[in-house]
């Protein structure tokens, strides 16, 4: 499938709908496959109109049926104007599907009237600030039936599955399934998948999904955007697309020149998302959907060379070394070494090595000083007490990521027999700063200047306020007692 129009400009991939028979649909990685020779993989996203024969859940959907509670429904509050928005996600008591049902077809809640999609996404984006929705996101769960052999979503059966036979790890969304009540409004931020893997999005009941994608060709072009719009969020975190916060409009893309796509998936309609595919949307009303990730091998460079969040401990990491020692057997030690030259697929004009293994199992542990933010090396000697994972602090990191705001230095453990040497040498020392500490000073200096007649009480504390609501900041999570 060529790129290039008649006239001599780009083409823009557009997204490919398929309707698979049922002997077609019956093996899942093989069709994956046949839609990539279709160049469906260049726009980034799919839909699949399954065939008739394939009924994931033969009992139907009758919510009082469906015995389900919502541990955690998150409240999505949208900041800022323009088509350029910030969203935050306040976490909400627990409830249950059928009341989630009530609140999502309650007069504040429910879909507005509209004439199509295209009137239901204007009003979508001129209201996206206004009554802010409630979505009850990565709910780990299945709503289809166990004995469902073909394409059942929690059981995909791709090399993705290596995770789980070599290192015994389930992690939940990414080889299990997840399940998305969505209410209107209620939102996906721009993002790819962790670690840059597929996804299946399968939408079982209700009100539909828009989608917007951008060719995996163009995720760069969208990242700088996204830097110099927000440069806050960038100087904190290089990869705060992970973070699943930032929301464009289509407005904004043309303007800046992204190329992109859109489409509405109905119910009872499969998405797949492809490697380094960004993608975002909004739902039309109540709805339930499920999703996981998988891979194929097509995926493991993506992998390799995926950016990595290290500024939450919640960011899902996953060990390449199973996947390269498995199909890429004749790069294995050079990745080990760190001298992997190639190119991310997307950058083919870009050579650089790989990053190095990240979640190896160890057996003679050789210890370095690595930069808990970055992961970069330096070489300030070896700890005395091999026995212990002992923190260094008043060491800078070698890249500077921290040195701003003082960086903390943990040891790492790290295979000897990887023979990777520590990258750069010591840099000078920096003291770490506890603003919390200084800003304790200075308003109980303002506290006692405080001209009154009467003694009255200190409120202040000694750091972090302690009462019963919980502030993540790096997650945006705020949990509180009360509903509103």
């Amino acid at each position: 499938m060529s790129n290039i129009s008649e006239d001599g400009r780009q083409k823009i991939p557009r997204i490919i709908t398929f309707r698979p028979s049922y002997e077609e649909f019956k093996d899942f990685s093989g069709f994956v496959d046949y839609m990539e020779s279709r160049g469906a993989h260049l726009a980034g996203l799919a839909k699949i109109i399954p065939p008739p024969e394939w009924v994931p859940r033969k009992s139907g959907y009758e919510i009082d049926q469906i015995n389900m509670t919502i541990p955690a429904p998150i409240c999505q509050i949208v900041s800022g104007k323009q088509g350029e928005y910030q969203q935050i996600n306040i976490t909400r008591r627990a409830m249950t599907l059928r009341q989630f049902k009530e609140l999502a077809e309650s007069e504040r809640h429910q879909t507005p009237k509209h004439f199509d999609y295209d009137d239901l996404e204007r009003k979508y984006w001129k209201n996206v600030t206004y009554i802010s929705p409630l979505y009850a996101a990565d709910v780990k769960g299945s709503l289809s039936d166990p004995d469902l052999e073909v394409w059942n979503i929690d059981r995909l059966d791709t090399i993705l599955d290596y995770v789980n036979k070599d290192y015994g790890i389930e992690i939940d969304g990414v080889n299990t399934a997840y399940l998305y009540f969505g209410m209107w409004k209620s939102s996906f931020a721009w993002h790819t998948e962790d670690m840059d893997l597929y996804s299946i999005n399968y939408l079982h009941f209700g009100e539909p999904k828009t989608w917007y994608a951008i060719p995996p060709a163009y995720g760069r072009r969208l990242e700088k955007l996204v830097d110099r719009i927000f440069p806050e969020s960038y100087h904190n975190c290089g990869a705060h697309l992970r973070h699943k916060m930032t929301l464009l409009s289509p407005q904004v893309l043309k303007q800046n020149k992204i190329p992109f796509n859109r489409i509405t998936q109905e119910c009872n309609e499969i998405m797949i998302t492809f490697p380094y595919g960004y993608h975002a949307g909004f739902n039309h009303g109540f709805n339930g959907a499920e999703s996981t990730n998988f891979a194929s091998k097509r995926w493991i460079e993506y992998g390799k060379r995926a950016s990595i969040c290290r500024c939450r401990k919640d960011m899902v990491k996953i060990s390449m070394e199973t996947f390269v020692k498995r199909f890429q057997p004749e790069r294995y030690e050079n990745w080990l070494r760190g001298v992997d030259y190639g190119s991310h697929p997307e950058e083919p004009n870009k050579i650089c090595p790989a990053p190095h293994p990240t979640l190896n199992k160890y057996t003679s542990p050789k210890r370095y000083n690595t930069c808990i933010d970055c992961q970069n090396e330096n070489s300030t000697p070896e700890s005395p007490d091999k026995t212990k994972l002992t923190p260094y602090k008043n060491v800078s990191c070698p890249t500077n990521c921290l040195q701003k705001r003082g960086c903390c230095v943990a040891m790492a453990v790290r295979d000897e027999q990887s023979e990777v040497p520590p990258s750069i040498t010591s840099a000078a020392a920096a003291k770490p700063l506890d603003f919390n500490s200084t800003a304790v000073v200075k308003l109980k200096r303002v506290w006692q200047d405080l001209p009154s007649p009467t003694t009255g009480n200190n409120l202040l504390t000694n750091g972090i306020i302690k009462n019963t609501k919980r502030m993540r900041f790096q997650t945006k999570t705020i949990l509180l007692d009360e509903d509103e």
